[in-house]
């Protein structure tokens, strides 16, 4: 009785198999081509012989079996990185970059796979969809322990994640740089000294030598500015106008307690709890709500239509307005019993100003381990990249009318240069922002 052809198939394919795992690779690709003989597509056999033609430099001849194979498993992602490998090896870097941009439409966080896409952009080049790439990856690799130094990147990319860390380095640094060249011209050099520092800070080509230790910025550090806490009103002479109207914004605050339309100050996830941010001094699971009226730096018009006073009010203050990322101004609504755990702010650049609206007993703020009390009514105004916590051990709802402005020590200048450069940074990492796999 003769074999059946699919048992001949599979037997072929065992056999290749063995000689593969015992490192008899040619004696495996005859295997695989026998086999091919029979079944033209199959995937494991195509892939197989095209990686051995590929470490000849036979790259046509793998292309040709690799086209077949991303025919047959189109929703492959590592099918196609294959293929785009052997155009990338042959020259051909627009049908690379298009099938590496394939396998990762597939597969977003390949992190080999994106390096390879930043060098065929680059040969192609497209200097700044290079730059992006090789971020991706580099940023990808990083999430996971990899790329880090040489003991966590295989000898065989060393040289390669190498070069993409300096051309990512040189590439960002020039965009950003560049993002202040209108100031620059305008102004000239010396009214962006501290910027220039600023972002050489940035980059870690300068030591930031923040003054006093408890400041810890986790994003822009501004050099050469004063560093403290607290803030002294004398810097705000806006704030009178502020408390002066304390009355009017908790009227509209009532009306929205009211209403109950607050959201998560965290997001749409559970409050953590534990070790995150939030803890609770009761039974109750502890709550930071909020009612926003600008969050990173956009406007949210049905609830500003809903406070038109307080929302007047606060147009017409100078608070700081960078787009997609300020200003950032909200009732802040916690619970009874709710801590807000230490925590640190993203840059110096701006200040945090707080207006009391109901404060029950037992509330406060800690920054920088000095103690406030609010006070109704009372503005205070603090520097966030201090590691600062807050709690309400009352048995009451407190909320406070949350507000940024610029650093008083800031110049005119300074301050559109801040806003450039904090934009051009924004844009390039949203820009960088890692798709979703598809399901």
């Amino acid at each position: 009785m003769s074999t059946p052809p699919e048992h001949s198939l599979e037997i072929h394919r065992t056999i290749a198999r063995q000689h593969a795992q015992r490192g008899e690779l040619d004696a495996a690709e005859k295997s695989f081509l026998s086999l091919l003989d029979r079944q033209p597509q199959d995937v494991e056999a195509l892939t197989f012989v095209a990686d051995r033609q590929s470490a000849r430099g036979e790259h046509a001849a793998a292309i040709q079996r690799l086209r077949i194979a991303v025919q047959v498993q189109r929703a492959e992602p590592a099918v196609w990185v294959q293929l785009a490998s052997a155009q990338l090896a042959m020259g051909d870097f627009a049908a690379a970059a298009t099938n590496f941009q394939c396998a990762l439409s597939l597969a977003p966080r390949m992190f080999v796979a994106r390096l390879q896409l930043g060098i065929a952009l680059e040969q192609l080049g497209q200097s700044h969809e290079a730059l992006k790439a090789y971020f991706m990856a580099i940023e990808s690799a990083r999430a996971l322990g990899r790329w880090l130094d040489d003991a966590t990147t295989a000898p065989a990319l060393r040289h390669l994640v190498k070069y993409a860390v300096n051309y990512v380095n040189a590439g960002r640094h020039d965009l950003f740089r560049r993002a202040l060249d209108p100031l620059r011209e305008r102004y000239g050099s010396t009214e962006l000294t501290r910027v220039e520092r600023s972002l050489a800070i940035y980059f870690f080509e300068q030591p930031a030598n923040i003054p006093d230790p408890r400041q810890k910025p986790k994003f822009l550090y501004f050099p050469d500015i004063a560093s403290q806490p607290y803030y002294p009103r004398k810097h705000f002479p806006w704030l009178e106008t502020l408390e002066a109207a304390t009355a009017t914004v908790r009227d509209e605050l009532r009306a929205v307690l009211a209403e109950g339309s607050l959201e998560a100050f965290l997001g749409n996830t559970p409050a953590p709890t534990g070790q995150g941010m939030l803890r609770s001094s009761s039974d109750q699971e502890p709550a930071w709500d909020a009612y926003f009226f600008y969050r990173h730096g956009e406007r949210y018009d049905e609830h500003c239509a809903r406070c038109p006073q307080t929302t007047a009010l606060l147009d017409a203050l100078p608070l700081v307005r960078i787009r997609d990322h300020a200003p950032e101004t909200l009732f802040s609504v916690l619970s009874p019993g709710t801590h807000i755990l230490p925590h640190t702010g993203v840059t110096n650049t701006r200040l945090v100003t707080h207006l009391p609206l109901i404060v029950p007993p037992d509330c406060a703020i800690r920054v920088g381990g000095v103690e406030h009390v609010w006070q109704e009514g009372r503005c205070v105004t603090f520097d966030d990249t201090y590691e600062h916590e807050a709690w309400n051990r009352s048995e009451q709802t407190r909320v406070v009318l949350i507000l940024d402005s610029w650093h008083p020590d800031l110049s005119e200048v300074e301050r559109a240069a801040v806003t450039d450069l904090v934009e051009a940074i924004g844009d390039f990492n949203q820009s960088c922002e890692i798709p979703v796999a598809p399901n």
